[in-house]
């Protein structure tokens, strides 16, 4: 399967002030290092878009996004995906969002995986909420910061053992270290795969949704450091369990 992930790529600066004089130095990095390797491990082919490259480089076309079987959204908000060249100049543009509904109705598969710049965001800044996007979701975004860190580990509870993103799977997941707090919708089109405990509260973690003639699923944990824990991301469970999700929603079971 071809897929295209959008996202999970960070740029961080530095400043470091010694005596009178400020040193400024940036890195670059790529989240999704893990998450390629066990796709493609599988046999999928993924393109990643850079987060920042989403703006200018994401397509603006069905016959584009058609070619792919599924696509990821991970850590990249929805001004970013909005915020086409031709609207940044002040020019009508076509809405990303709207176009990635129309993408799922017409067959494709859509996930989006939890993070900072996930659903509505650790500060609020996502801007999933009352979109085109989460009107495909198995689940509501919050319309404030949804973002909770768990330093102390959460473990998931399985209660579809039999669906196939988690058939054959070791039921016993490893710790995860945060997740976006959502709102699981409960009306017969979608399916709550797991849960994870936090704080006495058993939080949507895993849900996936039939949405006209495509398929849906929210992943609200990351894909990569640092919500999934390494012993999460070096068990057996996280390769195999990212993999089905993607057959999944490409249809390949």
């Amino acid at each position: 399967m071809h897929v295209l992930l959008a996202g999970e790529t960070f740029s961080a600066i530095t400043s470091v002030a010694a005596g009178s004089n400020v040193v400024t130095s940036s890195t670059w990095s790529n989240g999704a290092t893990a998450f390629i390797t066990a796709l493609s491990a599988a046999g999928h082919t993924v393109t990643q878009i850079g987060g920042d490259r989403c703006s200018t480089e994401f397509p603006t076309d069905l016959d584009t996004l058609q070619s792919y079987a599924t696509v990821i959204l991970s850590d990249v908000s929805a001004l970013t995906l909005l915020l086409t060249p031709e609207a940044r100049a002040g020019r009508v543009s076509v809405n990303r969002l709207e176009l990635l509904k129309t993408y799922v109705e017409r067959g494709g598969g859509l996930l989006m995986a939890g993070g900072y710049m996930s659903f509505q965001g650790m500060f609020g800044n996502a801007h999933f909420y009352n979109t085109a996007i989460e009107d495909i979701l198995p689940i509501r975004c919050s319309p404030w910061a949804d973002g909770i860190e768990v330093p102390e580990g959460a473990y998931a509870s399985i209660g579809l053992p039999t669906h196939p993103l988690v058939a054959g799977l070791d039921l016993s997941w490893p710790p995860i270290l945060g997740l976006n707090k959502v709102d699981f919708r409960q009306d017969g089109s979608s399916r709550l795969i797991a849960t994870a405990r936090c704080r006495g509260h058993d939080l949507p973690l895993l849900a996936t949704r039939e949405y006209a003639n495509g398929r849906s699923a929210a992943w609200m944990t990351d894909i990569g450091p640092h919500w999934l824990s390494e012993e999460f991301l070096q068990s057996q469970v996280y390769a195999r369990l990212m993999a089905n999700i993607i057959r999944w929603l490409s249809k390949a079971t």
